[in-house]
């Protein structure tokens, strides 16, 4: 009852809120903000993610079985700068600048608020690297600030299509819960913090599953990857396992940069060139398209669960191996349409 109290309060809060906002939305004739790169027309509400930030933050002051220490109210008020930032998107769409600039003064603010990564795991021969004093703290702020943005982004750039993100973080949420029960880890406030993750995800998915009845939004997506990489962090700085369980979007997200950069373009324009976006130009329906990622990455989630540091680096080259030629098959297929449309 532990954490299955905290997940049915907040997933029934989650759907509570954002149904009421659905309703109003509807009544005051919400507009949203549309963009050439989103598949949705502008007659449906980006603002689930606002639902789930005050859901998950009050589910999380509200629980008696919580400590709330420095590292925790940093958490906290992490949402609350990212939301009063990315809400401001998704009225009307602001400079990367200033989302670049907002993501990183929030990693620092949470690192210096406790969440900071004091070891990684040596991948050659399994020894501890302590990152804990002189120069390994410059290398930890480092390291928090880049892993941050990088999940927050591929989350963000993951939300192209309904019940995409959302699902994947769900599966990602769960893999840190059931890794914090593990002897090595053993974090019941983690597990706790995850439920409640997890009950607000799924609230939301209930309406953003295809067709969707609301957006996750860039609050929404932002506070999915931050939350994300935060609890990998906290749960013993299982950063491999997650990122592992996240391989499919990460990996899209740094082969459309390396792209971008290639074309001479700028990293923070965006486009759609993302592998979901490819796939629907293929003809696959956004439900396969969904699919398919969620299966995917629940397999990879498993075997994250029950492999050590070796196991999860040769998943992490195979995964990556399989996206790199799923995607240069794919853009080969696309190529040859539009050779194929132009002599038609």
């Amino acid at each position: 009852m532990k954490y299955l109290m905290p997940f049915l309060i907040s997933f029934s809060l989650t759907a509570i809120l954002i149904y009421v906002i659905i309703s109003l939305t509807k009544k005051i004739k919400w507009l949203g903000r549309e963009n050439f790169r989103h598949i949705h027309k502008n007659n449906i509400s980006r603002l689930g993610g606002l639902a789930m930030v005050i859901v998950f933050n009050l589910a999380i002051l509200i629980n008696k079985d919580l400590f709330l220490n420095s590292q925790f109210y940093g958490f906290l008020i992490g949402n609350i700068i990212l939301l009063l930032v990315c809400f401001l998107d998704d009225l009307k769409e602001i400079r990367w600048k200033i989302q670049l600039f907002t993501q990183i003064a929030t990693s620092v603010f949470v690192f210096i608020m406790g969440i900071r990564i004091y070891y990684i795991t040596n991948p050659l021969n399994g020894g501890i690297i302590k990152l804990d004093s002189g120069i390994g703290v410059i290398f930890s702020v480092a390291l928090v600030i880049f892993w941050l943005i990088l999940v927050m982004n591929s989350i963000n750039w993951a939300d192209g299509i309904d019940g995409l993100s959302g699902g994947i973080s769900f599966i990602t949420v769960a893999t840190i819960f059931f890794l914090s029960f593990h002897s090595e880890v053993n974090q019941p406030p983690i597990a706790i913090a995850c439920a409640i993750l997890m009950g607000t995800i799924l609230g939301f998915l209930t309406f953003n599953f295809y067709p969707s009845k609301i957006l996750a939004g860039t609050t929404g997506a932002m506070f999915m990857g931050f939350s994300l990489a935060v609890l990998a962090i906290f749960a013993g700085t299982k950063i491999a396992t997650s990122l592992l369980v996240l391989a499919v979007p990460v990996i899209d997200s740094l082969w459309v940069v390396g792209e971008r950069i290639r074309n001479k373009k700028s990293v923070f324009v965006p486009d759609r060139n993302h592998l979901h976006y490819k796939l629907m130009e293929l003809g696959w329906s956004q439900r396969k398209i969904v699919l398919v990622y969620w299966v995917f990455t629940a397999v990879v989630a498993t075997v994250a669960l029950n492999t050590r540091m070796i196991g999860k680096g040769i998943t992490l080259f195979l995964v990556a191996i399989i996206m790199i030629v799923a995607t240069l098959a794919i853009n080969k297929k696309i190529s040859d349409l539009n050779k194929n449309k132009k002599l038609a």
